[in-house]
């Protein structure tokens, strides 16, 4: 049942011809795997979902179509043939997904070490020694940022003069 939610607002969000709708059905799709990380009792994996994703992509998303587009304009309809090979694209991808995933054999893996904690986690996340992610995550943010200001830049448009 959730799946089959977390599916129809996902096919929402990609058809959907009003941006900001699309923005909250992507929001939904997100809070929906949040859920099965919840379900599946991975909490660090739960948390990180909402944080990163629907605490800070969507609000980006949605802000950035607040300032540069006018909300009640509708995207254009996708031309016929767009949308065939789009499918047809689609389609494939998700035959390869499931012809790897039913042919692989998947085994139990055991770990002979301790129990890892969120606390080590984090600290190996935020250290700049070796195996140390700090340098990559200020590279993404900076990255981020130059992103969405060119995107407002260039999304940034006159208003069109009523006839």
């Amino acid at each position: 049942m959730g799946s089959a939610l977390v599916l129809i607002f996902a096919i929402m969000s990609v058809t959907s011809r009003k941006l900001l709708r699309a923005a909250i059905y992507l929001l939904f799709v997100l809070i929906g795997v949040a859920i099965f990380y919840l379900v599946l009792d991975y909490m660090f994996l739960a948390a990180v979902q909402i944080v990163v994703y629907m605490g800070g992509i969507v609000v980006l998303f949605i802000f950035s179509i607040l300032l540069t587009s006018h909300l009640s304009e509708k995207l254009q309809v996708v031309k016929p043939l767009e949308f065939i090979i789009a499918a047809l694209v689609s389609l494939i991808g998700a035959g390869v997904a499931l012809s790897v995933i039913s042919t692989h054999t998947f085994k139990p893996v055991v770990a002979d070490s301790p129990e890892i904690t969120v606390f080590e986690i984090g600290t190996q996340l935020l250290s700049y020694g070796k195996y140390g992610y700090v340098l990559p995550f200020e590279v993404i943010s900076v990255l981020l940022l130059a992103a969405m200001i060119a995107a407002i830049v260039i999304a940034k448009r006159e208003k069109k003069p009523e006839s």
